[in-house]
């Protein structure tokens, strides 16, 4: 079953198309994963899911919702946390109260004890409760990321959509991430990843599109050739492919150049 429909979705920034009569379905309980390269129209897509964007042309339906019509504090039924791949913030507030602040919507700024279990259980899961006092300017880039995704994780989303989640981070982190992003998706939940190693995302995923020329094309249902040669054409770089416990491995060719 669906947990996003989208059909013939275009997006222009003046006379300039994005992108353009993008078909596809993302289901429930995967996690599914956009590969593509930087300027293809990823997080334009992202921004649109996530609401931020409005301005669209074609349909999203969000469990059977139109994206448009489900507002901030509206529920609809519909629980949707997503992160952005780029968060500034210049005050020095604690790890545990940015945290927090993910549980407005349930806690009206007035935290109770479920609110602060939940913190405290989502810190844990990504060992971060040790920083619970630390002021969030003073983390690193890969530590900020990952407070930032526990923020969403402590709205109990249903759907979670997520730009770059591994950004910045190390293999340690980038491993823990998508291993509790894997247990999620076990849980019941839906993951929608914009990445860009297609490795990590081949490891993880459960259900792969890949965005160029303003078009997104789903993975689903190709076999092995097509895919490497859709990854080159994506990247424009030759690439080979190494089999792994059932799944590839992809790498730059020696002789990479593309034409």
């Amino acid at each position: 079953m669906e947990a996003i429909e989208i059909r013939n979705l275009a997006f222009h920034y003046g006379k300039q198309a994005v992108l353009d009569g993008l078909r596809a379905s993302f289901c429930k309980g995967e996690l599914s994963v956009i590969l593509g390269r930087n300027g293809s129209g990823k997080s334009t897509l992202f921004n649109i899911l996530a609401g931020v964007q409005r301005e669209y042309q074609g349909q999203i339906h969000i469990n059977g919702v139109e994206r448009r019509a489900i507002k901030v504090g509206n529920a609809n039924g519909i629980r949707l946390g997503f992160m952005t791949q780029f968060h500034q913030t210049n005050f020095p507030f604690s790890v545990y109260d940015v945290v927090m602040t993910g549980r407005a919507s349930f806690s009206r700024f007035s935290p109770k004890e479920e609110d602060r279990e939940q913190v405290q259980n989502v810190l844990k899961r990504f060992d971060l409760w040790k920083y619970k006092d630390k002021p969030y300017t003073r983390l690193s880039g890969g530590e900020r990321q990952l407070v930032l995704l526990c923020r969403v994780l402590v709205q109990d989303p249903d759907i979670i959509l997520l730009d770059e989640p591994t950004n910045h981070l190390d293999l340690h982190y980038q491993v823990a991430v998508l291993d509790n992003l894997k247990k999620l998706v076990e849980e019941g939940k839906t993951v929608i990843c914009i990445m860009h190693d297609p490795n990590l995302a081949f490891l993880y995923g459960d259900r792969f599109f890949l965005m160029q020329q303003q078009v997104l094309t789903s993975l689903e249902g190709k076999n092995t050739a097509s895919i490497h040669h859709l990854l080159e054409q994506a990247y424009q770089v030759r690439l080979e492919q190494i089999p792994h416990r059932g799944k590839i491995i992809i790498l730059p060719s020696p002789q990479h150049h593309y034409e």
